[in-house]
């Protein structure tokens, strides 16, 4: 006698022919890991700068993970590797903000995504501003920028999330250019 093939449960997605699909509730090895980040990696995504200043110094990285929460009040969060630099900054000085990066400044996403980017002089040949003194910086010429006050943060496996409500927030007069975005691990427009 033959077993009859296993039938799947009620709302789950049979198996199809050209469809790859993985249960990484069973297992997560090193190839689900780099599975889970291709597919991830099909989502495209804004691009913005992630700022802070901490003890006279800033802190800077380019960042893809981050979005609008509520409208009332405005709200943010963006999610960083809680080990780095920037992490440990945004949550001691409580204040951050993000540049929403234009197709025209790849080169500044480029610059501030490397790991082990330079502490000293990070922003040296980036244009940037500050709304006052002690502000975070704003990179000159993004879309668009926010100005946030940390109100929460937690951890989420490697990284920290950190939850902002929106003290400031502006763009350029002219706003004709156009989004930088990354998708399959590169930028376009």
């Amino acid at each position: 006698m033959t077993p009859e093939p296993e039938r799947p449960r009620p709302g789950a997605i049979a198996p199809r022919e050209g469809i790859h699909q993985r249960n990484l509730a069973d297992a997560s090895g090193v190839d689900d890991q780099e599975f889970y980040k291709r597919l991830s990696g099909e989502v495209a995504k804004g691009v913005a700068i992630l700022s802070t200043t901490h003890r006279g110094r800033d802190y800077a990285a380019t960042v893809t993970d981050y979005l609008s929460v509520s409208f009332d009040p405005p709200t943010m969060l963006v999610s960083i590797y809680s080990l780095s630099r920037l992490a440990e900054a945004i949550e001691s000085a409580g204040r951050w903000s993000l540049s929403v990066l234009s197709s025209a400044q790849a080169a500044v996403a480029d610059g501030l995504g490397e790991p082990g980017a330079p502490l000293i002089g990070l922003l040296d040949q980036i244009p940037h501003s500050r709304r006052d003194a002690s502000a975070p910086p704003i990179v000159d010429g993004a879309l668009a920028w926010f100005e946030l006050r940390t109100v929460d943060s937690f951890t989420a496996a490697t990284h920290t999330i950190f939850v902002g409500e929106v003290a400031w927030l502006g763009r350029p007069a002219e706003h004709r250019a156009r989004p930088l975005v990354r998708f399959r691990s590169s930028y376009s427009t």
